[in-house]
């Protein structure tokens, strides 16, 4: 199974990314976390970047706040899917790192999650390799028709409890 890369901005990104690393070890998708920032280290993330296919992964996922070009950074650096997650780390509430995530130019695309979608993030991460992966696949659907049978439980207590009004 290919690897899923999780490369944050800053350890101030944490927090967030904590819900993505959740969310692969709960589908046992092997990853790897790493700091590199596309300001402070850029060297450094594009060298992971272009040897990130010949390294066994898959998938990365950019997470960033403000000016937010990890993404993009990354994009630039490889072919790979590229998952960004805008972080909520501004006056401007995110919205600055979703713009400069979601706004990349032709040719260069970056698949972009909510201000602080990391759950999502990680989901998506989870789609693309099932493509190869049936096992995968598996348990994407088993946790789907999970998620729909606790929806249609809640739905029939609430039904019991408060009857059709129609």
């Amino acid at each position: 199974m290919k690897k899923v890369a999780i490369i944050m901005g800053s350890d101030s990104d944490l927090p967030v990314v904590e819900k993505a690393i959740e969310t692969l070890r709960e589908y046992k998708v092997p990853f790897e976390v790493h700091i590199y920032s596309a300001h402070r280290t850029p060297e450094r993330a594009r060298a992971f970047a272009n040897t990130a296919a010949e390294n066994g992964f898959g998938v990365i996922i950019a997470a960033a706040g403000k000016a937010a070009h990890l993404a993009g950074a990354m994009a630039a650096s490889c072919v790979l899917p590229i998952i960004g997650i805008p972080i909520k780390s501004s006056t401007l509430d995110g919205l600055d790192a979703l713009l400069s995530t979601v706004q990349m130019p032709s040719g260069m695309p970056v698949a972009t999650v909510a201000i602080d979608g990391a759950a999502n993030a990680a989901l998506l991460a989870i789609q693309i390799l099932a493509l190869s992966d049936g096992a995968l696949r598996e348990r994407l659907e088993k946790s789907r028709e999970s998620a729909r049978d606790k929806v249609l439980a809640k739905d029939e207590e609430i039904s019991k409890k408060y009857g059709c009004q129609g």
